[in-house]
């Protein structure tokens, strides 16, 4: 049987790495290839990498048809779910792949309600609707991730640069420091993820510095002028505050003074009345 490699279904799935790749090739040299290709009609639609790699040593293979399939589309979807059910697809494929299953029944319901007849037709054929995958807890479940990295993902999706995409998926960056990076002109994505690990890292970083510094809030003109001149208002509080003392202090001292002579005044009047008794 020959077997035709469509090539937008094989670009659909991300290739293996360069280790995974040349670690499944061992196993196939090995074990020889133990799973069977999956075919619609002579479209190869799984097992791009065993197919290639028995090509390559003239090793045998098994093959299982699949017909229950009506276009590219509904190929497209089972592919998505039959990766998503393999334990070797990382947190960042299993977000694209639910992202792009999410845009496949989009269009379909787009399409189904372009093509169903009005409210005034008349028609025999009930036509099917589609729900869609719309809601980011919906993609998160349908994926095995948290709805944070389905928001993550996404902003990856549409602003990172393709050489930070294939670092997220080299696992050279986490997704939420790409994420983070995706925020960045297109120039700099890329220079940080020439600059390794430690950059992109330090790139992440400073972004999302920057983004606390702006979500910080910024204290009121009055206020801030209040708070500058606080130890000059209490270094004028301290000085009236010791001005007030001394004032006290010094008419105090004047009262005890007068309360003297007032006392001496009394105490020469009394011996003048004494001295005129005794005459």
């Amino acid at each position: 049987m020959s077997i035709i490699i469509h090539e937008a279904l094989r670009a659909y799935i991300d290739p293996l790495t360069e280790h995974e790749f040349t670690a499944l090739e061992r196993s196939i040299l090995t074990e020889g290839c133990r799973d069977a290709l999956v075919c619609w009609g002579d479209i190869l639609i799984d097992g791009h990498n065993r197919y290639a790699i028995c090509q390559r040593h003239n090793l045998p293979y098994n093959i299982v048809q699949n017909d229950n399939f009506s276009n590219i589309e509904d190929v497209q979807l089972w592919m998505i779910d039959n990766h998503l059910g393999r334990r070797s697809v990382t947190d960042f494929q299993r977000g694209m792949l639910a992202l792009r299953k999410k845009e496949i029944v989009l269009a379909r319901m787009k399409a189904q309600e372009e093509q169903a007849p009005s409210d005034n037709a008349e028609s025999e054929v009930a036509v099917p609707v589609v729900k869609p995958t719309q809601s980011r807890q919906e993609i998160a479940r349908l994926a095995g991730i948290s709805s944070n990295a389905v928001v993550q993902i996404e902003k990856i999706q549409k602003a990172a640069a393709p050489e930070l995409v294939q670092a997220v998926r080299d696992g050279t960056i986490s997704i939420s420091a790409a994420a983070a990076i995706a925020s960045l002109p297109n120039g700099d994505q890329v220079a940080a993820v020439a600059g390794g690990r430690k950059e992109l890292q330090q790139a992440a970083r400073q972004v999302r510095e920057k983004v606390r510094e702006q979500k910080a809030p910024a204290k009121p003109v009055a206020a801030a002028t209040n708070e500058a001149n606080a130890p000059a208002v209490m270094e004028g509080r301290q000085d009236s505050a010791s001005s007030t003392g001394v004032d006290e202090i010094s008419s105090l001292r004047q009262q005890v003074m007068h309360l003297q002579t007032e006392n001496s005044e009394l105490l020469s009047q009394i011996a003048a009345l004494k001295a005129q008794l005794a005459g």
